[in-house]
């Protein structure tokens, strides 16, 4: 994967969502990934706040605990899911899912998980460890989106 810069569009004036929208499209890109979602972590719910790619998601906000991105948010670690279809926190949100990728996205020195990066592929075993490895880059690049008031 390459390295890619954010600093154009976190230093925007653009709103907020609009900027995780222009965030999601570069790592959807630069990853070749079908789908990209930017999510919010909050206190009981996880909702989403802008994607790239397909069409919005059949669940746009769940519960804390729920789904691929609840566990790697519930963990504080990035979750890999190459068979979508057979993992059973997976949540059906496209038909044609086979492979999800979550990193969740610290906020702070205290290890709070304020956001989450989820990418999306239309073929089975679709991530690897670089991909973990790159998006984790991008988690770390874009955290500043969760440092403002939401």
């Amino acid at each position: 994967m390459k390295k890619i810069s954010f600093t154009d569009i976190l230093q925007s004036s653009y709103p907020r969502k609009e900027k995780a929208r222009l965030l999601a499209e570069r790592i959807r890109q630069a990853g070749d990934y079908s789908w990209v979602g930017l999510y919010d972590v909050k206190e009981k719910e996880i909702t989403l706040v802008a994607f790239a790619g397909r069409t919005e998601p059949a669940f746009t906000s769940f519960p804390k605990d729920k789904g691929l991105n609840g566990k790697a948010v519930m963990q504080k670690r990035t979750v890999i899911v190459n068979d979508a279809k057979t993992d059973e926190d997976y949540l059906l949100t496209f038909t044609n899912t086979e492979s999800e990728i979550i990193v969740p996205v610290s906020g702070g020195n205290n290890g709070t998980i304020k956001g989450t990066i989820d990418a999306e592929s239309e073929t089975k075993n679709a991530f690897s460890k670089e991909d973990a490895a790159f998006l984790e880059e991008c988690a770390a690049a874009i955290r500043s989106l969760w440092e403002t008031d939401n």
